[in-house]
């Protein structure tokens, strides 16, 4: 029998990998998405049979509304307010989509139940709620979240729990470390390195300016990530997993990585607000620090222990993390030479 799954946040990095891994598995998708008035479908549009709904997390009625129509077997909750740095500007906004949106929909699921109708249910739950806990990091360790978008997800990760303790529901958390794609969103540091380093190689732009150097999170490869969520709802019995890649690497390792990727060899000079890395044969000047983007409060070591996951679910990841910066790159250099210079104004 065909299986149907409802993703939120469909247009999303993670989203569109889910998407197409579920078309290839035979699943009936539909995906929810926000109405905007400039298209976002570039993630999605090459999905031959993935059915586009418009939906927002902070509308109860129109979540409730898709559940019962749809009547998914299986529901992924990836839609988010997803950038920590902006998540300090927008903290209402955080707590509404990421904590409270997902409330919505259990509370839909919890109602639903006197149908009879079972619905799997998955969290994006995050690393960021680890905070500034010690490293490594596993199921067991103390949630300490140092942003709006970190506690705003510890919150919907409580109330899964709490629904399915309370009600019974299959509902899971996927405490993700942080993953990345060639489909990235740009606002990412992983993206902006990757995009930037290709536009100056060939010759569209001079520097790339970074926040922290010294940050380091354990990155690994979103499709790798979104194939252990399928697997978590695969399960008899729901249950919270670490998925992660186990290494981690700093904002400046990621930098070198990136360059190393296009035949660059970046050395550093200076220290603090004022270090500069610099090409090794030329002398140029390649990466500055911007202090605006440091963040009010910053995670400085996530490091994950998927222990959990690879001995019950038998996930384990496919790509390193050389794998994964290469991937990226890869993909950037075909775009680089298409791309327009960057606009004047500044965002932060």
């Amino acid at each position: 029998m065909t299986k149907t799954a409802l993703i939120t946040g469909v247009t999303g990095q993670d989203g569109a990998i889910l998407a197409e891994i579920l078309l290839e598995k035979g699943y009936d998708v539909h995906g929810m998405r926000c109405y905007s008035a400039v298209p976002d479908e570039g993630r999605i549009r090459h999905l031959e049979g993935l059915t586009l709904h418009y939906g927002d997390m902070s509308d109860g009625g129109n979540i409730t509304r898709l559940i019962q129509t749809i009547q998914p077997d299986e529901i992924y909750n990836l839609a988010a307010m997803s950038h920590v740095h902006v998540s300090f500007a927008v903290p209402e906004m955080a707590a509404n989509i990421n904590g409270l949106g997902c409330l919505r929909i259990l509370d839909a699921l919890r109602n639903l139940q006197a149908t009879g109708k079972e619905v799997k249910f998955y969290q994006a739950s995050s690393s960021e709620m680890f905070g500034r806990s010690p490293a490594p990091q596993n199921e067991d360790t103390i949630f300490a979240p140092c942003s709006p978008y970190g506690t705003a997800k510890l919150y919907a990760y409580w109330m899964t729990r709490n629904y399915r303790e309370a009600y019974g529901l299959h509902a899971s958390n996927g405490i993700l470390f942080n993953h990345e794609s060639p489909i990235r969103g740009e606002e990412f540091v992983t993206r902006k390195i990757t995009k930037a380093v290709c536009e100056i190689e060939t010759g569209l732009r001079e520097t790339l300016s970074l926040g922290n150097l010294e940050a380091k999170r354990d990155w690994g490869h979103a499709h790798d990530y979104m194939m252990g969520a399928w697997t978590m709802l695969q399960q008899s019995v729901a249950d919270d997993y670490v998925l992660a890649s186990e290494e981690a690497h700093s904002v400046r390792a990621f930098v070198e990585a990136a360059f190393k990727a296009v035949d660059i060899k970046i050395i550093w000079q200076g220290k603090g607000v004022d270090e500069i890395g610099v090409h090794k044969e030329t002398g140029q000047t390649l990466v500055v620090v911007d202090p605006t983007f440091y963040r009010p409060q910053e995670v400085h070591h996530l490091l994950g222990d998927a222990t959990k996951a690879k001995k019950i679910l038998g996930w384990k990841p496919h790509y390193d993390f050389e794998d994964l910066v290469r991937d990226m790159i890869e993909v950037d250099r075909l775009v680089a030479p298409k791309i327009m210079k960057e606009p004047k104004v500044k965002i932060v």
